[in-house]
């Protein structure tokens, strides 16, 4: 039977990184009752979500595995704070050749090899990781805004592995981590 999930590819920092994002989210949803965010573990997303046969996990999996066999690892900056309008905020990414690289290549190979459509955010890539999002109302924006801007943080990790995420029961989870460099 064919059972269409929906799925996303991501880069999900090391703690203590995750942590403290994950902090800041759970601050903003004390405070301003927002929890959108919370839906999903602080992430880097490469490719939005699509819809997949979950029958073809493995093939997925076995798929962008192969495409990671030649990709070396690099470092991604967290600093800063901004926001897309009035709809989202985030920490922002520096940036950064080797992770704007990866993404184009893999927005190509998903389009290629897995016939995925290619968003209108895979075109116009910004990487970021969203504090606030979806059920942030203007009313709220200015007061999340300075909560994070008080809370935020720089740091810096290693990138060396991309996520395959899941939605299960309205949250996403991590559904399978893919080393770089390695096949299988």
């Amino acid at each position: 039977m064919k059972i269409i999930q929906k799925y996303f590819l991501a880069l999900i920092p090391p703690d203590p990184i995750i942590s403290k994002s994950h902090e800041i989210k759970e601050e903003i949803r004390k405070k301003f009752g927002l929890k959108y965010a919370l839906k999903s573990p602080p992430h880097i997303t490469l490719k939005m979500p699509f819809s997949y046969n979950e029958a073809k996990e493995d093939q997925l999996t076995d798929r962008l595995s192969e495409f990671l066999v030649n990709q070396k690892s690099f470092s991604v900056g967290i600093s800063g704070i901004g926001t897309f309008g009035q709809r989202v905020i985030f920490q922002g990414i520096r940036t950064n050749p080797e992770l704007l690289e990866l993404q184009k290549n893999l927005k190509s190979f998903c389009k290629r090899e897995l016939l995925l459509v290619d968003e209108l955010s895979d075109r116009n890539y910004h990487p970021h990781l969203t504090l606030a999002f979806k059920d942030l109302k203007p009313s709220k924006f200015d007061g999340v805004l300075e909560l994070v801007k008080d809370l935020q943080f720089d740091a810096e990790f290693k990138v060396d592995r991309m996520a395959i995420l899941k939605k299960n029961e309205g949250k996403w989870q991590i559904q399978k981590e893919l080393f770089f460099g390695i096949n299988g």
